[in-house]
């Protein structure tokens, strides 16, 4: 797939996915949503791949939100179509499609914000497993000035990282607010120099593809975003156990250890796309939407 809206390249086993409309500050499209999906597939698909940094193009913004003026006319949030039966698939919101899809990535997420995140801007990064910010980035969930609601499973995300006070401060005061105060707020895991901003990127993703094990990263992803935080620990013990007693007689346990022991980098043999353990995924289909 030729893509017009973002940008895919792949360099030694990191995928770098760049929202690329710079001239209206990278605003989200509809057309925007099926290329990152797209991209998301092919990371997915790829074991060469081993993780993936999200930026965006030009030094003013990572995403400045939905495009209020999009080119095929209608609504900037929503499908312009009238349906009666509010489970109609056209009343989901394209943000949400894509943190959902976000969400079920078997490659760890990495986001770079280089500038103004506002919106979907941010709440695409929500799913995203570690994000980084510039000195200049801008951060707003603005929905209640323009009229709406969080969107993009925000409402399930935001809390989960910040907690729901700093969750609710944001989403009602809807202001903008600067790298410094997101990361006191626990959004983001650090604040970086515009020019160093996409080298830490890198640096984390390397770390990751030079010495972890791509099903245990798989793995560990699953396990953390998916067994429920207020559910009792025994959940969480039964996926564990199971997980350590695949994995334990797998490949990748066995050069994980050799390695250690001969004081060398490890290779891992074990591939995503054919030996994740026999009960992957052990949480069963994914919802329907209703």
């Amino acid at each position: 797939m030729g893509y017009s809206q973002i940008d895919y390249q792949v360099s030694e086993g990191i995928a770098t996915i760049t929202l690329n409309r710079p001239d209206k500050l990278n605003a989200f499209t509809r057309t925007m949503m099926d290329e990152i999906v797209d991209a998301m597939d092919r990371v997915d698909g790829d074991d060469g791949v081993r993780a993936v940094i999200f930026t965006g193009a030009g030094e003013r913004a990572f995403c400045a939100g939905a495009d209020l003026t999009p080119e095929g006319g209608g609504g900037p949030f929503s499908n312009p179509a009238a349906v009666e039966d509010l489970s109609d698939p056209r009343v989901r919101d394209s943000g949400g499609v894509l943190t959902l899809r976000l969400y079920r990535s078997t490659k760890p997420l990495i986001s770079a914000c280089n500038g103004a995140a506002v919106g979907v801007g941010i709440t695409m990064q929500l799913p995203m497993d570690i994000r980084l910010a510039s000195e200049n980035a801008r951060y707003g969930f603005v929905f209640a000035r323009r009229g709406i609601v969080p969107e993009a499973c925000s409402s399930w995300f935001l809390p989960r990282l910040v907690g729901v006070s700093q969750a609710l401060e944001w989403c009602m005061t809807g202001r903008i607010f600067d790298a410094q105060e997101a990361l006191r707020g626990g959004l983001v895991r650090s604040v970086h120099p515009q020019g160093e901003l996409i080298d830490t990127a890198r640096g984390l993703a390397r770390e990751i593809a030079d010495n972890t094990s791509a099903v245990s990263i798989a793995m560990t992803r699953a396990m953390l975003w998916r067994v429920p935080p207020g559910a009792h620990p025994m959940e969480a013990h039964k996926v564990d156990s199971r997980a350590i007693y695949r994995l334990s007689k797998a490949a990748d346990a066995k050069e994980g250890v050799q390695s250690f022991l001969e004081k060398r980098s490890p290779d891992f043999p074990l591939r995503v796309s054919r030996d994740m353990p026999d009960f992957y995924p052990w949480w069963g289909a994914e919802p329907d939407y209703e």
